[in-house]
């Protein structure tokens, strides 16, 4: 699966493609999007390149806070949202949904759902890209996603197997190694890829994460492992599609020393190698063994995606998808705490209402945040005229906070969003410093559930995983007490909090 840098097909790809030399490509964000439009005309290039069809276009579409296609897509708030919700209808309507926009593009293979569980706050690369912490739960919701991309004609991507959910480290920066035991992984980490693969998911992507219990082995990846792949993946769990790789750019897969892991991979029993525009592969005459159970799943994937037609563009961002993106972010704020009985808000016209928010921006590379506005205090400001704003930076400094404080003094009203505020000591210092004011404020996680754990002296706190406009439109709507807070938790926090 290669990848390149541009948004036209280049000359030096067409001839590999008109060659047969690739399974197919990844679109990112980044290096190939600019509009619709351009999608359409790209990825039927591509398509009429290729020798042997349909070419696989693959892409991450997780929704939330990685949306790989730009901003023509419906932006769905992703796997936490939905588990917030916990709809297993609602899930397969938005994978549906999904799934019809990638294909108007002419994308198959969509790089999604995530089965990891979000146990480790500190983990930096997840977040709301979970479901949840709950393994029964997030397996229901993985399985709803992969039954309502399918049901468009895209493939589902089950990742990052064995489960990424556990590990203390990003593996786009290095190996991560959990030392979860087997039985755990069986009662856990497992579950949610059972659920996803009995609902005929057709890829697995192995993650760079070193699972001993697994493998026997903490200096290789998964996704470098026959044990896994072959042992656990295939034969236990019984999967029978597609295996890719997790990105092999990463500096997770990249830990092996001077083996070269694309060999690896291969060896272990990967059929596909994910390239970068950073490692465009193109180039490189890859082959494994005489085995030809790669090939013949590969003729099986196209066969099943030639069976369905490319929908009209008028389904991307259509008025439809958007109103199911409203009820999905409406259904998903969570109300944790509101012992001060701050909420919903209710201002005289002359009250004045601080907004804090911080800069938009990527937790990990696996991350389209930073693309987004900044619009809650606009979305405040709507409900009442009365309403300053500031943008703050994400790890404010001690000058940063003592401005924010003072104009928070001058504020009758503060609503302070944070960012993972549990692994950023500048934002939990500015929601102490704030709350130490006595001013009313109500806290709001903007991404990550666990904010409130770095600032626990927090009497009024909403969650709403994530900054796209549907979602900050909803939890405006709730603080101002339009909807009620229909979310819960779908993570525990691992901190007591007020109910």
């Amino acid at each position: 699966m290669v990848a390149f840098a541009g948004t036209a097909l280049p000359d030096d790809l067409r001839v590999a493609l008109a060659g047969d030399a690739y399974a197919g490509v990844t679109l990112f964000r980044h290096w190939n999007v600019a509009s619709v439009e351009q999608l359409r005309e790209l990825t039927g290039a591509l398509q009429g390149a290729a020798r042997v069809g349909p070419l696989l276009i693959a892409t991450d579409q997780e929704g939330g806070q990685l949306n790989a296609l730009g901003d023509g897509p419906t932006p769905f708030a992703g796997a936490m949202a939905l588990g917030a919700v916990a709809d297993e209808d609602l899930a397969e309507r938005v994978g549906a949904a999904t799934g019809r926009e990638l294909r108007a593009l002419g994308v198959n293979v969509n790089y999604a759902p995530v089965c990891d569980l979000a146990t480790n706050p500190r983990n930096p690369a997840l977040g709301i890209r979970c479901f949840g912490d709950d393994p029964q739960a997030v397996g229901r919701l993985a399985a709803a996603t992969v039954r309502g991309l399918q049901s468009a004609g895209v493939a589902a991507t089950v990742k990052h197997f064995p489960g990424l959910g556990d590990a203390p480290v990003d593996t786009h920066h290095d190996l991560a190694v959990v030392g979860t035991s087997r039985d755990q992984l069986e009662s856990r980490e497992l579950v949610p890829f059972r659920a996803a693969i009995a609902a005929g998911a057709r890829l697995a992507m192995a993650g760079h994460i070193a699972v001993p219990a697994l493998t026997g082995d903490a200096s290789v990846p998964a996704s470098l492992s026959p044990a896994a792949l072959r042992g656990v993946l295939r034969e236990e769990l019984g999967f029978d599609g597609l295996t890719i790789t997790d990105a092999l750019d990463m500096a997770g897969v990249r830990a092996i020393g001077d083996a070269d892991p694309l060999a690896a991979a291969l060896a272990a029993g990967e059929d596909l190698l994910l390239g970068t525009p950073v490692l465009p592969l193109v180039g490189h005459a890859l082959r494994a063994d005489d085995d030809q159970a790669p090939t013949l799943r590969l003729a099986a994937l196209r066969r099943w995606l030639r069976a369905f037609d490319q929908p009209d563009p008028g389904v991307v961002g259509s008025a439809e998808h958007r109103a199911l993106a409203d009820e999905l972010a409406r259904r998903s704020i969570t109300l944790v705490c509101d012992d001060a009985g701050l909420l919903p808000l209710r201002l005289s016209a002359e009250q004045r209402v601080l907004v804090i928010q911080p800069k938009p921006n990527d937790l990990t590379p696996a991350d389209t945040t930073s693309t987004v506005p900044a619009v809650l205090a606009a979305a405040i400001r709507r409900r009442h005229g009365a309403t300053d704003s500031a943008l703050m930076s994400v790890e404010p400094d001690a000058t940063e906070i003592a401005v924010l404080r003072t104009q928070a003094a001058r504020a009758d009203v503060v609503i302070l969003g944070t960012d993972a505020a549990h692994l950023r000591p500048g934002q939990a210092e500015l929601a102490r410093s704030i709350l130490a004011l006595g001013v009313p404020c109500v806290t709001v996680a903007l991404r990550t559930p666990w904010d409130i754990t770095a600032y626990p002296e927090s009497a009024s706190h909403v969650c709403a995983y994530g900054i796209l406009a549907p979602t900050i439109e909803a939890l405006a709507a709730a603080l101002f007490g339009e909807q009620p807070f229909w979310g819960n938790l779908p993570v525990a926090l691992q901190q007591a909090v007020r109910s």
